[in-house]
């Protein structure tokens, strides 16, 4: 049943990794924040999973130098 909708999940998850794993990048190598600190954002970027990498890169990061 679930090998009907891989075709749609693969890309979906594909994309939630890049998206999770370049705002973990980011935020390791550039620590400045608008909101919050460095462990906050790393729970939302990893639990919020879609939703939070795009909050962070919306709203959380910080202006770089």
């Amino acid at each position: 049943m679930i090998q009907n909708y891989l075709p749609f999940l693969i890309p979906i998850i594909v994309l939630e990794l890049i998206l999770a794993l370049s705002a973990l990048i980011h935020l390791l190598r550039h620590q400045s924040f608008r909101f919050g600190n460095l462990f906050i954002w790393i729970i939302i970027v990893l639990f919020l999973q879609i939703i939070g990498p795009i909050l962070y890169f919306t709203i959380g990061r910080g202006e770089d130098a």
